[in-house]
């Protein structure tokens, strides 16, 4: 597992911060947010790529393809993979697929920033490459040399998880070995701000920022715009033994689908998401009863915390032992990043025997009927963890994990 988060670049530093339960989110100030009626973010200050990233290069990427380099390098290193170790893989049978939902939006902005004010020989001759969205997916390749499956997937804020169960179908089908795997977003610029805000997407909470992700409680106002990068290293069992990996984990399964209704709002009925999860569990070959851990999408917007719960409880008859949280109360919505973050501290549930708390529960909505974990960590022994992500245009994405049982 590697990333890149407000809480730094390190997993486990990453862990100890929300399962204290601490907020990452603060005023911006990488730009003057002063009149946006939303002014605050988690926003990444004093990121390091140094070591991972070569100071000329460094100079160019957006920092969408910069936060996954360091996250995907990180992963391996995580994965027994260092630089001098990755010769022993076949690098052929070794592939990509890191997913953004905006893609270099900084390169995109500032390209057409110089367009209309210098004209078009004024655009950098890296417009191009650093806005597009596989380009994360490219530089790691390239960087280590990995020719098997090489591609991104954009479904907004579902992007990680889909990603997770195509890479995962690859491994399955014998077509890698191995894969590189998550997403990475860096939409906290003003053009990014100001879109989210001409949606009415966001909280406008800037009195008190840290209590401004709420998720399920009743004063939620919308979502707290985040940024980073989650990526996981997954290959086959057979893989991972013959090399002695550190196994952390096992994907179980999981699916995707469409709500085929809107483009912004979830499905009243919840059909897609409910769907979704079961399909994800069919895949999985496990049961609604062996569940017992949710990482939920819980965005804090005003539909789609209870559509999503609402979804829930229609594959899960009985609620009473299953604990889920919110990652986003701590981080905020790191977008097409959202469920690469969350897998890992799915994962790190699963690994500790913890649970992060779900912050900011003043007034929980009592349809909810969950135990959220509010404001203080839990213990839990985790049998198996699902994790949501939902996206703008209505696609879903569930994945399962479980401890690995040799």
């Amino acid at each position: 597992m590697g990333l890149v988060s407000v809480f730094g670049n390190d997993v486990d530093a990453y862990y100890e911060k929300l399962l204290a339960g601490e907020s990452g989110i603060t005023a911006i100030d990488r730009f003057d947010a002063s009149k946006f009626p939303t002014r605050f973010g988690g926003q990444i200050r004093g990121f390091i790529s140094e070591g991972y990233i070569d100071g000329k290069n460094d100079r160019r990427l957006d920092d969408c393809l910069r936060y996954c380099v360091v996250a995907g390098k990180k992963a391996l290193e995580n994965a027994d993979l260092a630089p001098g170790r990755i010769g022993k893989i076949d690098k052929e049978r070794a592939g990509v697929l890191v997913g953004t939902g905006m893609g270099g939006l900084t390169v995109f902005s500032d390209g057409v920033q110089a367009l209309i004010e210098k004209g078009y020989r004024k655009i950098t001759p890296f417009f191009i490459p650093y806005a597009i969205t596989n380009m994360g997916s490219a530089l790691l390749a390239i960087d280590l040399g990995f020719m098997g499956p090489n591609y991104s997937i954009s479904t907004a804020c579902a992007t990680s998880n889909y990603c997770f169960y195509a890479a995962a179908n690859h491994i399955r089908r014998g077509e890698a070995d191995m894969m590189i795997v998550g997403g990475t977003e860096a939409a906290i610029i003003p053009i990014g701000l100001g879109g989210f805000v001409a949606c009415r997407a966001l909280s406008q909470r800037n009195d008190d920022p840290k209590t401004a992700s709420r998720p399920w409680d009743k004063d939620r106002d919308g979502f707290v715009m985040g940024e980073g990068a989650g990526i996981l290293v997954m290959e086959s069992l057979e893989h991972a033994m013959k090399r002695d990996a550190p196994i952390i984990a096992e994907y179980l399964g999981g699916a995707v689908n469409c709500d085929a209704y809107h483009m912004t709002d979830p499905r009243s009925d919840g059909l897609g998401v409910s769907s979704c999860i079961q399909s994800s569990l069919e895949d999985a070959g496990v049961s609604p009863e062996e569940v017992n851990y949710i990482n939920a999408h819980a965005t804090s917007t005003v539909v789609g915390d209870l559509a999503e719960v609402n979804a829930i409880k229609k594959v899960f008859k009985n609620t009473s032992g299953i604990k889920m949280n919110a990652t986003k109360s701590m981080i905020g919505h790191c977008l097409g990043a959202a469920g690469g973050l969350e897998a890992i501290a799915t994962v790190k549930a699963i690994t500790t025997g913890w649970l992060h708390p779900t912050i900011n529960q003043f007034n929980p909505e009592p349809a909810v009927e969950f135990d959220t974990v509010p404001n203080t960590n839990q213990q839990h022994e985790v049998n198996v963890a699902i994790s949501n992500s939902f996206g703008f245009g209505g696609h879903n994405s569930v994945v399962a994990f479980s401890a690995f049982k040799p």
